[in-house]
């Protein structure tokens, strides 16, 4: 994907430098930008994956596209920006991990966080609470509640 990328804005960028006599290029680049055939364009149309994975976590517009929609509901934001923040905690050096993962229990865990996830269920937070407050918390300490926090975006993702 990313190779296909590359060459198109390749070509973008060589286009742009004009079609005049002096680049001497006109109709070698007007055959390279031509668009392909529709019959090729109704195959290539079936064979693109359109899960949530695909289209709006891996392509960067569709990820900007669905933070943008997710802003919009108050929920999803909250889910949005919890997975984001276990996001930061699974890459923070190992000293500053308990820490962090604190602050995300207090903004997102106690009953009066400014941002509470009531969807998640106690039983869940507390072994994630417990993984935590152990001697070497894993990056993987929220990932019971990320997943349902997921499982909650992704369940909603239709609606886009």
């Amino acid at each position: 994907m990313e190779l296909e990328n590359f060459v198109a804005n390749n070509l973008l960028l060589k286009a742009r430098l004009g079609f005049n006599k002096q680049t001497g290029r006109s109709k070698k680049w007007r055959e390279l930008l031509k668009f392909p055939p529709v019959s090729m364009c109704t195959e290539l149309r079936w064979s693109i994956e359109k899960d949530f994975s695909s289209l709006c976590d891996k392509q960067p517009i569709g990820r900007l596209l669905f933070r943008q929609f997710c802003d919009t509901k108050p929920d999803l934001k909250r889910c949005i920006e919890f997975l984001d923040a276990v996001a930061e905690y699974e890459v923070t050096i190992e000293e500053e991990q308990r820490e962090f993962g604190l602050a995300i229990f207090s903004r997102f865990f106690k009953e009066k966080s400014e941002v509470p996830l009531p969807e998640i269920p106690p039983a869940i937070v507390k072994e994630c609470k417990w993984n935590l407050k152990q001697n070497s918390p894993s990056q993987n300490v929220f990932e019971e509640c990320a997943g349902i926090s997921v499982s909650r975006v992704v369940s909603l993702w239709v609606f886009f």
